[in-house]
């Protein structure tokens, strides 16, 4: 029910919604009441007086049949419209949402779960604002306005309807209740069907390799089969739900049947009156019907908006404040003051007290082994994570006083596997500053040591490549990322070692290019190879989250502490991932 009163709730804020459904509705069960009125006069004018209907009514009668069908048409019409305002707003909320989020928060997710989600799960709602909201708003106001004014020309028939109606509705909600949990479970299985098909998908050259294609393709099967064997039970509950339905309304109207003819037989009702009645009683269930028909869509818009809300109600990790100190031209100095951070639903703090002061002109390199927090550290600087307690400050200003959008257009990252979008090499380049000329991109390319390459490609800089770059080599991408950097010019550099995918005689031309690119900035370095590590001003070794050493490199060595312990003979790696 909660998520029934959110999807409602969507409803009610689209402007006109519905209202404009209610007006419909009204306007229908204006023209049933004339319909049904006629109908049961014109038989009764042609069978009980024998005479030929009146030309007038006719018209009448054929004028109500278009006008019900075009008030139905434009209900529909508007209900699509209206959809696709909700669908759209709420597309483009939970990706402003996921943005806030973070890529910290995104990499902890299954891609094709989310995937799934954004695409499939919206879409699923649908049929919930075309059809079941219409529909629940039509149950509200036609069975109401034909109980009212049949209680008022036939109280008995008026009763019997009054009856029937909210038992009918208690039977539809005790087999809803039943598929609800069945629709979520089907729901369920489609999110991991997603997710598992994605994955084979992206891993589909290891399986491969491995010679696991034939086991990954069974777990599929599988996988699929599961999701077959709970779609056919929950269609097994709709058309239960839908002849319950059926026997029910054909029951009811049974019943308002059997007592008319009786006191026509008696003597108690006149014809014209219990043929009205009785054309009445089939429009009476009619709603009810609908709404047993498109309340299957509704519980599977319902299941799918589980995860949707669920994401839209994640806590941000970083609050959005809004600009209250204009960020300085100029860098001094960034400063970590007793900053520690502890992941949601870890017990150990992935950083723990950490001071340390970041100058223009420096370079600083974290190293450490694999989970003693230099990700985490980087993901502090660029926003993407907020301290759990001390705090970061920029020229002595705190980075809660400072907008995250703006403050990170004076960040070039180059991480080690740099991503790039299905377009062409010039339109990742403007990404950056879609106002950069050609020339400030070539130069940027030059320094990379990619241009040459780029030119020898069929369409130059307006080459199309596929999703992230899938198609080029691991150093040709890191280059690609390194240009990036260039353009962007940012007075804060943060590499995750940008030269480790490329082979010996790029990565010397690379370490030139990035020295030079490293003057005169603020640069932080994920160290891995002690190449970039002997380079850097200043070494921070971190260890279970804190800051275990500290120096150059010589400084480090001779305290044959955790740093010399990385330094073996013939290895050039300080040890450790990101």
């Amino acid at each position: 029910m909660h998520i029934q009163r959110k999807l409602f709730g969507l409803a009610r804020d689209e402007h006109g919604f519905l209202p404009l459904m209610a007006v419909y509705s009204t306007l229908i069960a204006a023209v049933v009441l004339c319909q049904m009125f006629l109908l049961s006069k014109i038989i009764s004018d042609v069978f009980i007086y024998g005479r030929e209907p009146d030309l007038f009514v006719l018209l009448l009668m054929l004028s109500t049949i278009f006008g019900r069908s075009i008030f139905m048409w434009l209900r529909e019409r508007a209900a699509q419209r209206k959809a696709v305002l909700i669908k759209s707003g709420l597309r483009k909320k939970i990706f402003e949402h996921t943005l806030q989020l973070g890529p910290v928060y995104t990499r902890s997710e299954k891609t094709g779960e989310m995937v799934a989600l954004i695409t499939e799960g919206i879409e699923k709602l649908d049929d919930y604002y075309t059809k079941f909201i219409p529909s629940l708003v039509h149950i509200i106001i036609l069975p109401a306005v034909i109980t009212l004014f049949t209680i008022y020309i036939d109280w008995l028939s008026g009763l019997i309807l009054l009856v029937t109606g909210p038992l009918i509705l208690f039977f539809m909600w005790l087999i809803g209740t039943y598929a609800k949990k069945l629709t979520r479970k089907q729901w369920s299985q489609l999110s991991t069907l997603s997710s598992h098909f994605l994955d084979v998908l992206q891993g589909l050259k290891t399986l491969r390799l491995f010679g696991a294609s034939q086991k990954e393709a069974e777990n599929v099967t599988s996988t699929s089969d599961r999701f077959r064997l709970i779609t056919m039970n929950v269609l097994k509950v709709a058309f239960l739900s839908g002849m319950v339905l059926e026997l029910a309304a054909s029951v009811s109207i049974a019943l308002v049947a059997v007592q008319i003819g009786i006191r026509l037989i008696e003597g108690l009702i006149i014809y014209q009156l219990g043929l009205f009645i009785l054309l009445l009683a089939p429009e009476f269930y009619l709603p009810f019907r609908a709404l047993g028909q498109h309340h299957h869509a509704g519980m599977e818009g319902a299941a799918a908006s589980e995860k949707l809300f669920g994401l839209i109600n994640r806590q941000v990790p970083e609050k959005t404040i809004v600009q209250k100190t204009q960020i300085p031209d100029i860098i001094k100095e960034i400063q970590f003051a007793g900053v520690s951070f502890t992941y949601e639903g870890s017990g150990a703090p992935a950083l723990q007290n950490i001071h340390l002061s970041l100058i223009p002109g420096t370079i600083t390199a974290l190293a450490g082994r694999t989970g003693s927090g230099k990700t985490t550290l980087a993901n502090l600087l660029l926003r993407f994570l907020s301290p759990s307690k001390g705090k970061i400050l920029l020229n002595g200003i705190s980075f809660e006083c400072i907008d995250p959008v703006q403050w990170r257009r004076m960040i070039a990252y180059v991480p080690q596997q740099p991503h790039f979008f299905n377009g062409t090499i010039l339109d990742n380049f403007l990404m950056v500053n879609p106002n950069i000329s050609s020339e400030e991109i070539e130069n940027a390319a030059t320094r990379a040591g990619v241009h040459d390459f780029i030119l020898k490609l069929p369409e130059g800089y307006n080459t199309i490549i596929t999703e992230n770059a899938s198609r080029l080599s691991g150093g040709e991408r890191q280059r690609l990322s390194i240009a990036r950097a260039f353009l962007k010019d940012a007075p804060l550099l943060i590499l995750d070692e940008s030269t480790s995918n490329l082979d010996p005689e790029s990565e010397y031309f690379i370490s030139l290019a990035t020295r030079e690119l490293l003057k005169d900035r603020i640069s932080l370095i994920i160290a891995h190879r002690l190449q970039t590590v002997k380079m850097a001003d200043r070494i921070i070794v971190l260890d279970k989250g804190k800051i275990a050493e500290a120096g150059n490199h010589n400084e480090l060595v001779s305290m044959n502490g955790i740093y010399s312990g990385f330094i073996t003979p013939g290895d050039e790696r300080t040890g450790g991932a990101p």
